[in-house]
């Protein structure tokens, strides 16, 4: 098969084919995950939780991000790879070229930040100089003590209307991939209809052009026992993970995830 890429993205989006994304932090998860389908591996800040045991994401360094983004890539065939900038990694632009340039000499295709329309110099500016970068809206978890904890996003008419707007302005900055997280699942579809790029969601709906579980989560792993709407368990019915793989990539493919009870109302 040939290398996922952009063009790739976009075609499937254009087609109206569902694009399957997964976190993944190692090597052989990522052969695993490119055996079952998966379009993009996505090397989350959120390997803070579910490999290091940290209640949020913040404490994930670069340095972190970095290995893991060149472990995955070692075990990769042909996925795009999206590493997350982590949490401080981009307060000035200095820093987010800087901190850029590491993951992608890492082995990432694209750099992943968390915000909205106050993003868009610095997507430019990495879109200016050969970095791809997807922009994560709603729940971004890196301001969590912001948001008051892991809420819905986008349920009031003037946030929804920024949202879009926001979406809107990314996409003109040159961001070439939307994550949208925990948002309602109508927005959600406005949103996607709204821009030319890829979205994905997670806790966003059937409507995004793709979707995006925690690869811990959809095995049905938990330090905490607390399990997210969004999130549907398919080991369940499964003999080995390799077919967990498959039954996830399938399921978004054909649309029967997420379901109406993964998603969230206005």
């Amino acid at each position: 098969m040939p290398d996922v890429t952009l063009t790739t993205l976009q075609a499937l989006k254009q087609k109206g084919e569902k694009i399957a994304m997964l976190t993944c932090y190692d090597a052989t998860f990522a052969r695993a995950s490119c055996q079952a389908g998966v379009d993009v591996l996505l090397i989350g800040d959120s390997l803070g939780m579910v490999l290091q045991g940290h209640d949020s994401t913040l404490p994930v360094s670069v340095a972190d991000m970095a290995y893991h983004t060149a472990s995955v890539k070692r075990g990769n065939q042909g996925a795009m790879i999206v590493a997350d900038l982590p949490f401080m990694a981009y307060a000035t632009l200095e820093q987010t070229l800087h901190n850029a340039g590491l993951l992608m000499q890492a082995g990432a295709h694209m750099v992943k930040v968390e915000g909205a329309a106050w993003l868009a110099e610095s997507i430019a500016r990495l879109a200016e100089r050969g970095v791809p970068v997807c922009a994560h809206m709603g729940l971004t978890p890196q301001a969590v003590n912001i948001l008051g904890g892991y809420k819905v996003q986008g349920r009031q008419q003037a946030q929804a209307r920024q949202m879009v707007a926001d979406a809107i302005a990314l996409e003109q900055a040159g961001a070439a991939l939307l994550l949208l997280e925990c948002v309602p699942s109508e927005l959600a579809g406005e949103i996607s209809r709204a821009v030319k790029v890829p979205v994905i969601g997670i806790g966003a709906g059937p409507q995004t052009d793709g979707q995006v579980l925690v690869l811990h989560d959809m095995l049905g792993l938990s330090l905490s026992g607390r399990v997210p709407k969004f999130v549907k368990n398919f080991m369940q019915g499964q003999s080995s993970i390799q077919d967990a793989l498959a039954a996830y990539v399938k399921a978004v493919k054909d649309v029967s995830f997420p379901a109406a009870e993964h998603g969230f109302s206005a």
